[in-house]
């Protein structure tokens, strides 16, 4: 098994679930914006990141390199100092109880439409990826689609890893929003796995909705219209199969979204910040964006 991709795959693919509710009143499309006011003696600046896109394109964000530069330490959604360390967390959480099988969570149809993904796409099927909770092999089917379509990715580096790295070679701090334990409640433990294999299910049986998807989201983020990113995580389709509820919205974006913002004046206060997440947190009226400005921060694109 192919561990170290599983592991990528964790750690990757918050852009396709992490996303919140309510519309979005930004007054600007941007990925990059600044954060002043409200006692901060210099300002911070929030950068919305695709975990699946190459370093390579922050060559085309206005002022990303004077805003790190001017900044006094990195935050993240995690600090991925210890890799070795949240590897072997992730894998122990994405294994099933040895009682429960596929053959106990779905029917057999299904089963044998889960192996055949796995093995057109993979090279291996559920004899030797059964194990895996269907939270992660959705991931895994995720990233490894995605990564068939760009395969640009398949070997670049992570942005949300770049920008840290770069601090440790700066000797800047780096902060954490999350523990990876969070991340892996969210991602791996918040569904009951009766759920979770329905999703994942539902997912192996539209693929070409996963495309269109992937497609939507990969235009919006290269133009850096948040809105539209926005729109297209919003927009309601009738015939969607496979829709998500409302808490397990609020559980990948909204309810992250508050517990960074009551982290963030506190971080921003003793060092000027340069704020990686996922470029979903950033808009709409629970998004971390308008929730600075609730709390009386001025925040306004960088162009």
């Amino acid at each position: 098994m192919n561990y170290k991709k599983i592991f990528f795959a964790v750690t990757a693919i918050c852009l396709f679930l992490s996303c919140s509710t309510g519309a979005s009143t930004e007054k600007g499309n941007a990925l990059l914006w600044k954060i002043s006011g409200n006692g901060l003696q210099k300002p911070s600046y929030i950068f919305g990141t695709h975990h699946l896109v190459p370093v390579s394109f922050l060559d085309s964000i206005p002022g990303i390199e004077a805003a790190f530069d001017e900044t006094e330490q990195t935050v993240g959604e995690l600090d991925m100092g210890d890799m070795p360390e949240m590897q072997m967390k992730i894998m122990g959480e994405a294994m099933m109880p040895p009682e429960v099988t596929y053959e106990t969570l779905l029917p057999q149809e299904d089963v044998a439409l889960v192996d055949s993904m796995l093995r057109d796409i993979m090279g291996i099927g559920l004899t030797q990826m059964g194990q895996l909770k269907p939270a992660m092999l959705s991931n895994l089917i995720s990233v490894s689609l995605y990564q068939k379509y760009y395969p640009s990715i398949a070997s670049a580096q992570n942005i949300d890893q770049y920008f840290q790295e770069e601090a440790q070679k700066r000797a800047r701090p780096v902060v954490g929003l999350e523990t990876v334990e969070n991340q892996i409640y969210v991602l791996l433990n918040a569904q009951s796995l009766e759920r979770q294999a329905e999703l994942l299910a539902c997912m192996v049986k539209h693929p070409e909705m996963l495309r269109e998807q992937m497609d939507k989201l990969q235009a919006a983020y290269h133009a850096q219209d948040i809105q539209a990113l926005r729109k297209l995580y919003e927009e309601e389709t009738p015939d969607d199969p496979c829709p998500s509820t409302q808490e397990e919205m609020n559980l990948l974006n909204g309810d992250r979204n508050k517990k960074w913002l009551a982290q963030l004046p506190a971080i921003m206060k003793e060092n000027s910040s340069f704020i990686a997440v996922g470029c979903l947190h950033l808009p709409g009226d629970d998004g971390v964006l308008e929730g600075l400005r609730k709390q009386g921060y001025q925040v306004e694109a960088v162009k």
